[in-house]
Protein backbone atom coordinates (compact mmCIF):
# COMPACT_ATOMS: atom_id res chain seq x y z
CA UNK A 1 0.00 0.00 0.00
CA UNK A 2 3.09 2.15 0.19
CA UNK A 3 3.36 4.21 -2.93
CA UNK A 4 6.03 3.52 -5.21
CA UNK A 5 6.64 0.08 -3.84
CA UNK A 6 5.63 -2.38 -6.36
CA UNK A 7 6.30 -6.45 -6.70
CA UNK A 8 10.00 -6.18 -7.14
CA UNK A 9 10.35 -3.55 -4.64
CA UNK A 10 8.58 -5.62 -2.28
CA UNK A 11 10.31 -8.82 -3.28
CA UNK A 12 13.61 -7.29 -3.01
CA UNK A 13 13.14 -5.73 0.72
CA UNK A 14 11.53 -9.07 1.78
CA UNK A 15 14.44 -11.24 0.61
CA UNK A 16 16.65 -8.57 2.40
CA UNK A 17 15.11 -8.36 5.48
CA UNK A 18 14.11 -11.70 5.94
CA UNK A 19 10.02 -10.53 6.36
CA UNK A 20 7.75 -8.10 6.21
CA UNK A 21 7.86 -6.90 10.02
CA UNK A 22 11.58 -6.41 9.44
CA UNK A 23 11.24 -4.04 6.86
CA UNK A 24 8.38 -2.13 8.96
CA UNK A 25 10.80 -1.83 11.54
CA UNK A 26 14.21 -1.20 9.53
CA UNK A 27 15.40 2.41 9.80
CA UNK A 28 15.84 5.23 6.64
CA UNK A 29 19.47 4.34 6.61
CA UNK A 30 19.16 0.15 6.82
CA UNK A 31 16.05 0.13 3.59
CA UNK A 32 18.11 2.52 1.29
CA UNK A 33 21.12 -0.58 1.89
CA UNK A 34 18.55 -2.15 -0.62
CA UNK A 35 18.69 -1.91 -4.56
CA UNK A 36 15.96 0.16 -5.86
CA UNK A 37 15.58 1.59 -2.89
CA UNK A 38 16.56 5.41 -2.63
CA UNK A 39 15.99 8.03 0.22
CA UNK A 40 12.13 8.97 -0.87
CA UNK A 41 10.90 5.67 -1.05
CA UNK A 42 12.90 4.75 2.31
CA UNK A 43 10.73 7.87 4.02
CA UNK A 44 7.38 6.62 2.40
CA UNK A 45 7.85 3.52 4.07
CA UNK A 46 9.20 4.94 7.04
CA UNK A 47 5.94 7.83 7.43
CA UNK A 48 3.24 5.53 5.44
CA UNK A 49 2.99 2.99 7.76
CA UNK A 50 -0.33 2.79 9.30
CA UNK A 51 -2.69 0.70 7.06
CA UNK A 52 -4.83 -0.57 9.78
CA UNK A 53 -7.71 0.93 8.41
CA UNK A 54 -7.86 -0.25 4.97
CA UNK A 55 -6.05 -3.91 5.79
CA UNK A 56 -8.89 -4.41 8.22
CA UNK A 57 -11.39 -3.91 5.18
CA UNK A 58 -9.27 -6.57 3.21
CA UNK A 59 -9.18 -9.07 5.98
CA UNK A 60 -12.85 -8.72 6.67
CA UNK A 61 -13.86 -8.92 2.57
CA UNK A 62 -11.41 -12.19 2.83
CA UNK A 63 -12.90 -13.77 5.63
CA UNK A 64 -16.80 -13.11 3.98
CA UNK A 65 -15.64 -14.39 0.95
CA UNK A 66 -13.66 -17.55 2.49
CA UNK A 67 -10.78 -16.19 1.05
CA UNK A 68 -7.04 -16.30 1.75
CA UNK A 69 -3.50 -14.52 1.40
CA UNK A 70 -1.01 -16.63 -0.85
CA UNK A 71 1.85 -14.76 -1.20
CA UNK A 72 5.17 -15.17 -3.66
CA UNK A 73 6.77 -16.85 0.06
CA UNK A 74 4.31 -19.44 0.54
CA UNK A 75 4.64 -22.98 -0.54
CA UNK A 76 0.98 -22.62 -1.99
CA UNK A 77 2.49 -19.78 -4.28
CA UNK A 78 2.09 -21.46 -8.22
CA UNK A 79 5.46 -23.34 -9.64
CA UNK A 80 5.49 -21.60 -12.96
CA UNK A 81 4.01 -18.33 -11.46
CA UNK A 82 7.67 -18.00 -9.22
CA UNK A 83 9.48 -18.33 -12.76
CA UNK A 84 7.86 -15.24 -15.10
CA UNK A 85 9.79 -11.94 -15.27
CA UNK A 86 7.03 -10.13 -13.34
CA UNK A 87 4.97 -12.62 -11.04
CA UNK A 88 2.58 -11.21 -8.79
CA UNK A 89 3.66 -11.04 -4.72
CA UNK A 90 0.25 -11.87 -3.99
CA UNK A 91 -2.52 -13.51 -5.06
CA UNK A 92 -6.14 -13.45 -3.44
CA UNK A 93 -7.28 -17.28 -3.71
CA UNK A 94 -10.65 -18.75 -3.59
CA UNK A 95 -10.43 -22.65 -3.58
CA UNK A 96 -7.19 -24.35 -3.46
CA UNK A 97 -3.90 -24.23 -5.57
CA UNK A 98 -2.49 -27.34 -5.71
CA UNK A 99 1.20 -28.74 -6.82
CA UNK A 100 -0.49 -30.20 -9.60
CA UNK A 101 -1.43 -27.00 -11.19
CA UNK A 102 1.85 -26.74 -12.64
CA UNK A 103 0.74 -29.41 -15.83
CA UNK A 104 -2.28 -26.67 -16.21
CA UNK A 105 -2.97 -25.67 -20.10
CA UNK A 106 -4.90 -22.29 -20.87
CA UNK A 107 -7.23 -22.09 -23.07
CA UNK A 108 -8.74 -18.41 -23.98
CA UNK A 109 -10.32 -16.43 -27.11
CA UNK A 110 -12.50 -14.00 -28.75
CA UNK A 111 -16.30 -13.04 -25.98
CA UNK A 112 -18.11 -13.54 -29.17
CA UNK A 113 -17.14 -17.14 -30.42
CA UNK A 114 -18.74 -19.25 -33.73
CA UNK A 115 -20.23 -22.03 -33.80
CA UNK A 116 -17.16 -23.35 -34.58
CA UNK A 117 -15.39 -21.87 -32.00
CA UNK A 118 -17.52 -23.43 -29.39
CA UNK A 119 -17.18 -26.96 -30.34
CA UNK A 120 -13.90 -26.55 -30.49
CA UNK A 121 -13.62 -25.09 -26.87
CA UNK A 122 -15.64 -27.88 -25.24
CA UNK A 123 -14.06 -30.33 -27.29
CA UNK A 124 -10.46 -29.43 -26.36
CA UNK A 125 -11.44 -28.19 -22.36
CA UNK A 126 -13.46 -32.04 -22.34
CA UNK A 127 -10.11 -33.78 -23.42
CA UNK A 128 -7.90 -32.11 -21.00
CA UNK A 129 -9.92 -32.53 -18.38
CA UNK A 130 -10.40 -36.44 -19.06
CA UNK A 131 -6.63 -36.47 -19.00
CA UNK A 132 -5.92 -34.75 -15.46
CA UNK A 133 -5.24 -31.32 -17.06
CA UNK A 134 -6.32 -28.21 -15.21
CA UNK A 135 -7.52 -25.59 -17.14
CA UNK A 136 -6.82 -22.47 -16.33
CA UNK A 137 -8.65 -19.29 -17.94
CA UNK A 138 -10.03 -15.48 -17.23
CA UNK A 139 -13.76 -16.37 -16.38
CA UNK A 140 -15.01 -13.85 -19.55
CA UNK A 141 -17.52 -14.36 -21.95
CA UNK A 142 -17.21 -16.70 -24.73
CA UNK A 143 -14.21 -19.04 -24.97
CA UNK A 144 -13.23 -18.51 -21.53
CA UNK A 145 -16.12 -19.14 -19.80
CA UNK A 146 -16.69 -21.96 -22.52
CA UNK A 147 -13.46 -23.68 -21.32
CA UNK A 148 -14.13 -23.28 -17.47
CA UNK A 149 -17.70 -24.98 -17.91
CA UNK A 150 -16.55 -27.69 -19.64
CA UNK A 151 -14.15 -28.42 -17.36
CA UNK A 152 -16.07 -28.52 -14.43
CA UNK A 153 -19.17 -30.94 -16.18
CA UNK A 154 -16.02 -33.22 -17.21
CA UNK A 155 -15.53 -33.50 -13.12
CA UNK A 156 -12.13 -31.70 -13.98
CA UNK A 157 -10.07 -29.03 -12.19
CA UNK A 158 -10.00 -25.62 -13.43
CA UNK A 159 -9.05 -21.92 -12.64
CA UNK A 160 -10.23 -18.69 -13.02
CA UNK A 161 -7.70 -16.10 -13.16
CA UNK A 162 -9.60 -12.56 -12.89
CA UNK A 163 -8.81 -8.60 -13.67
CA UNK A 164 -11.14 -7.66 -10.29
CA UNK A 165 -11.16 -8.52 -6.93
CA UNK A 166 -12.00 -12.27 -6.16
CA UNK A 167 -14.80 -11.53 -4.46
CA UNK A 168 -16.09 -9.22 -7.82
CA UNK A 169 -17.16 -11.78 -10.48
CA UNK A 170 -17.05 -10.57 -14.10
CA UNK A 171 -19.24 -10.74 -15.89
CA UNK A 172 -22.55 -10.99 -13.33
CA UNK A 173 -24.06 -14.01 -15.21
CA UNK A 174 -20.70 -16.28 -14.32
CA UNK A 175 -21.35 -16.33 -10.27
CA UNK A 176 -23.16 -19.91 -10.45
CA UNK A 177 -20.27 -20.88 -12.28
CA UNK A 178 -17.71 -19.48 -10.30
CA UNK A 179 -19.22 -21.58 -7.30
CA UNK A 180 -19.12 -24.74 -9.58
CA UNK A 181 -15.48 -24.07 -10.42
CA UNK A 182 -14.88 -23.80 -6.43
CA UNK A 183 -16.12 -26.89 -5.81
CA UNK A 184 -12.54 -28.86 -7.20
CA UNK A 185 -10.61 -25.51 -8.49
CA UNK A 186 -9.95 -22.01 -7.60
CA UNK A 187 -10.67 -18.41 -8.58
CA UNK A 188 -7.29 -16.06 -8.25
CA UNK A 189 -6.74 -12.22 -8.28
CA UNK A 190 -3.63 -9.86 -8.06
CA UNK A 191 -6.07 -6.93 -7.16
CA UNK A 192 -7.09 -6.07 -4.10
CA UNK A 193 -10.90 -7.36 -2.74
CA UNK A 194 -13.21 -5.21 -4.19
CA UNK A 195 -11.74 -4.35 -6.92
CA UNK A 196 -13.54 -3.44 -9.70
CA UNK A 197 -13.46 -4.91 -13.38
CA UNK A 198 -11.51 -1.85 -15.16
CA UNK A 199 -10.32 -2.32 -18.44
CA UNK A 200 -6.54 -1.67 -17.54
CA UNK A 201 -6.74 -4.75 -15.42
CA UNK A 202 -6.89 -7.25 -18.05
CA UNK A 203 -3.49 -7.63 -19.84
CA UNK A 204 -1.16 -7.33 -16.76
CA UNK A 205 -4.34 -10.28 -15.49
CA UNK A 206 -3.02 -12.17 -19.01
CA UNK A 207 0.41 -12.52 -17.41
CA UNK A 208 -1.34 -14.33 -14.69
CA UNK A 209 -3.20 -17.03 -17.05
CA UNK A 210 0.32 -17.38 -19.57
CA UNK A 211 2.50 -17.94 -16.54
CA UNK A 212 0.33 -20.56 -14.36
CA UNK A 213 0.61 -23.37 -17.01
CA UNK A 214 2.83 -25.16 -19.86
CA UNK A 215 1.20 -23.76 -22.57
CA UNK A 216 -1.56 -21.44 -23.94
CA UNK A 217 -4.02 -22.63 -26.68
CA UNK A 218 -5.98 -19.58 -28.71
CA UNK A 219 -9.67 -20.78 -30.27
CA UNK A 220 -10.42 -17.34 -32.34
CA UNK A 221 -9.41 -14.02 -31.57
CA UNK A 222 -8.95 -10.98 -33.93
CA UNK A 223 -5.32 -9.45 -34.44
CA UNK A 224 -6.40 -6.70 -31.69
CA UNK A 225 -7.99 -9.27 -29.53
CA UNK A 226 -7.04 -9.86 -25.65
CA UNK A 227 -6.45 -13.48 -26.28
CA UNK A 228 -3.34 -12.01 -28.73
CA UNK A 229 -2.11 -10.45 -25.17
CA UNK A 230 -2.50 -13.44 -23.81
CA UNK A 231 -0.24 -15.17 -26.46
CA UNK A 232 2.55 -12.57 -26.18
CA UNK A 233 3.17 -12.94 -22.50
CA UNK A 234 3.29 -16.70 -23.10
CA UNK A 235 5.65 -16.22 -25.50
CA UNK A 236 7.70 -13.74 -23.56
CA UNK A 237 7.90 -16.45 -20.88
CA UNK A 238 9.12 -19.03 -23.01
CA UNK A 239 5.71 -20.67 -22.80
CA UNK A 240 4.04 -23.19 -25.86
CA UNK A 241 1.74 -21.16 -27.68
CA UNK A 242 -0.98 -23.46 -29.58
CA UNK A 243 -3.53 -21.96 -32.17
CA UNK A 244 -6.21 -23.14 -33.87
CA UNK A 245 -6.56 -22.36 -37.62
CA UNK A 246 -9.90 -20.52 -38.89
CA UNK A 247 -11.79 -19.20 -41.98
CA UNK A 248 -9.60 -16.63 -43.91
CA UNK A 249 -13.20 -14.82 -44.22
CA UNK A 250 -13.65 -14.65 -40.83
CA UNK A 251 -12.50 -11.65 -38.93
CA UNK A 252 -12.58 -14.05 -35.41
CA UNK A 253 -9.61 -16.09 -36.58
CA UNK A 254 -7.55 -13.27 -38.23
CA UNK A 255 -5.33 -13.66 -35.07
CA UNK A 256 -4.94 -17.39 -34.59
CA UNK A 257 -4.24 -17.27 -38.31
CA UNK A 258 -1.21 -14.83 -38.12
CA UNK A 259 0.39 -16.58 -35.09
CA UNK A 260 0.24 -19.43 -37.23
CA UNK A 261 1.53 -17.55 -40.18
CA UNK A 262 4.55 -16.04 -38.66
CA UNK A 263 5.42 -19.29 -36.76
CA UNK A 264 4.56 -17.95 -33.26
CA UNK A 265 2.32 -20.91 -32.55
CA UNK A 266 1.94 -24.20 -32.97
CA UNK A 267 -1.23 -24.87 -35.04
CA UNK A 268 -3.61 -27.30 -33.76
CA UNK A 269 -6.20 -29.43 -35.18
CA UNK A 270 -6.69 -32.11 -32.10
CA UNK A 271 -5.95 -31.93 -28.49
CA UNK A 272 -3.07 -34.73 -29.22
CA UNK A 273 -1.23 -32.08 -31.32
CA UNK A 274 -1.04 -30.20 -27.54
CA UNK A 275 -0.37 -33.35 -25.47
CA UNK A 276 2.74 -34.63 -27.74
CA UNK A 277 4.10 -30.74 -27.84
CA UNK A 278 4.32 -31.41 -23.86
CA UNK A 279 4.59 -34.49 -23.64
CA UNK A 280 8.07 -34.61 -21.87
CA UNK A 281 6.57 -31.67 -18.97
CA UNK A 282 2.74 -34.16 -18.70
CA UNK A 283 4.55 -37.53 -18.88
CA UNK A 284 4.14 -37.12 -15.27
CA UNK A 285 0.37 -37.59 -14.67
CA UNK A 286 -0.58 -38.38 -18.63
CA UNK A 287 -3.65 -41.03 -18.03
CA UNK A 288 -2.98 -42.84 -21.44
CA UNK A 289 0.75 -43.07 -21.66
CA UNK A 290 2.13 -43.71 -25.55
CA UNK A 291 3.02 -47.32 -26.31
CA UNK A 292 6.35 -48.26 -26.06
CA UNK A 293 8.41 -47.84 -29.14
CA UNK A 294 9.59 -50.55 -31.08
CA UNK A 295 13.13 -51.77 -30.64
CA UNK A 296 14.69 -48.70 -33.47
CA UNK A 297 18.45 -49.79 -34.56
CA UNK A 298 21.08 -47.23 -33.60
CA UNK A 299 24.72 -46.15 -34.89
CA UNK A 300 27.33 -46.54 -32.41
CA UNK A 301 27.22 -42.65 -31.89
CA UNK A 302 23.46 -42.32 -31.96
CA UNK A 303 23.69 -45.19 -28.79
CA UNK A 304 26.19 -42.69 -27.09
CA UNK A 305 24.28 -39.60 -27.23
CA UNK A 306 20.91 -41.26 -26.77
CA UNK A 307 21.96 -42.48 -23.55
CA UNK A 308 23.58 -39.02 -22.52
CA UNK A 309 19.84 -37.84 -22.97
CA UNK A 310 16.68 -38.01 -20.64
CA UNK A 311 13.25 -36.48 -19.86
CA UNK A 312 14.94 -33.30 -19.08
CA UNK A 313 16.03 -31.12 -21.52
CA UNK A 314 19.58 -30.56 -22.30
CA UNK A 315 21.50 -27.44 -24.09
CA UNK A 316 23.24 -28.37 -26.84
CA UNK A 317 26.77 -27.31 -25.53
CA UNK A 318 25.94 -29.43 -22.53
CA UNK A 319 25.45 -32.67 -24.18
CA UNK A 320 28.40 -32.38 -26.58
CA UNK A 321 30.86 -31.72 -23.21
CA UNK A 322 29.34 -35.26 -22.33
CA UNK A 323 29.99 -36.93 -25.25
CA UNK A 324 33.48 -35.31 -26.13
CA UNK A 325 32.13 -34.95 -29.67
CA UNK A 326 32.16 -31.27 -31.62
CA UNK A 327 29.00 -29.26 -31.83
CA UNK A 328 28.60 -29.93 -35.53
CA UNK A 329 29.41 -33.84 -35.41
CA UNK A 330 26.63 -33.91 -32.50
CA UNK A 331 24.00 -32.39 -34.19
CA UNK A 332 24.06 -34.52 -37.07
CA UNK A 333 23.88 -37.48 -34.73
CA UNK A 334 21.11 -35.57 -33.18
CA UNK A 335 19.15 -34.72 -36.43
CA UNK A 336 19.22 -38.63 -37.26
CA UNK A 337 18.09 -39.41 -33.67
CA UNK A 338 14.79 -36.70 -34.43
CA UNK A 339 14.26 -38.34 -38.04
CA UNK A 340 13.54 -41.49 -36.35
CA UNK A 341 11.56 -39.99 -33.10
CA UNK A 342 12.63 -40.91 -30.31
CA UNK A 343 14.66 -37.34 -29.73
CA UNK A 344 12.45 -34.06 -29.92
CA UNK A 345 14.42 -30.82 -30.37
CA UNK A 346 13.29 -27.84 -28.05
CA UNK A 347 13.27 -23.81 -28.62
CA UNK A 348 17.34 -22.49 -28.18
CA UNK A 349 19.04 -25.51 -29.29
CA UNK A 350 17.42 -28.28 -25.93
CA UNK A 351 17.36 -31.87 -26.72
CA UNK A 352 15.13 -34.17 -25.38
CA UNK A 353 14.11 -37.94 -24.79
CA UNK A 354 10.51 -38.14 -26.62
Amino acid sequence: MVPGIGAARLRALVNHFGDPEAVLAASERELTAVDGIDRVIARKIISERNFEKEIQVQLSRLNKSEARLVTFWDKEYPENLKKIYDPPVMLFVRGNLLNADKYSVAIVGTRNPTTYGKHTAEKFSAELAEQGIAIVSGLARGIDTIAHATAVRAGGRTIAVLGSGADVIYPSENKKLVDQILMGGAIVSEYYMGSKPDAVNFPRRNRIISGITLGTILIETDVNGGAMITAGTALDQNREVFAVPGSVFEKKSKGTNKLIKEGRAKLVQEISDVLDELSYKLKPILKNQPKPQPKIQLSIFEQKIFELLSDEAQQIDAIAEKSGMTTSDLLVQLLGLELKGIVKQLPGKYFVKC
